[in-house]
């Protein structure tokens, strides 16, 4: 388990640093092929997180504690959170089985330029665990999510 939650957390972090990267985010005329990976959401799994309007208070409260975080915060400092907190939230909302569509850009590309370690990584997970357990999302419930984006792991990984 600890693991999964440690390659979901290196694909959160890949997602959501970079200045650059959600400053300059600007919607793509069709789904983004990083929502292209082949896992199915478990049954239930939208509706678990709160639905649309509860993915988006996640991601809203996620993105402020990454910024307040001092172990990666300062990644974050000349972020748009509201762009970056929208887009992870399209992004969870489609891989949870919701109504959104993930337009951002392709995850390589994107975090090419990115320096994202492994203590990066383990504190993004950390924050998002804290935002998941505050909005008293189920622990089963967070680990079905977090197997969602762990695919993703294999296109924003930059140190190795």
């Amino acid at each position: 388990m600890k693991h999964l939650i440690t390659t979901t957390a290196l694909t959160l972090l890949a997602l959501a640093s970079g200045a650059a990267f959600a400053q300059s985010m600007q919607p793509a005329a069709a789904p983004s092929a990083a929502s292209a990976y082949p896992m199915a959401p478990a049954a239930g799994l939208y509706q678990a997180f709160g639905e649309e309007a509860g993915i988006r208070s996640l991601m809203d409260d996620f993105v402020v504690r990454l910024k307040a975080d001092p172990r990666i915060g300062n990644q974050f400092k000349d972020t748009n959170l509201a762009n970056l907190s929208k887009s992870l939230g399209d992004q969870l909302c489609q891989l949870s089985g919701g109504p959104c569509v993930y337009k951002g850009p392709d995850m390589k590309a994107a975090h090419a330029s990115m320096d994202i370690n492994k203590g990066h990584f383990n504190a993004l997970v950390e924050v998002l665990q804290q935002s998941m357990n505050a909005r008293g999302i189920a622990f089963n419930r967070q680990n079905q999510m977090l197997a969602l984006l762990a695919p993703m792991n294999r296109d924003v990984i930059t140190v190795r």
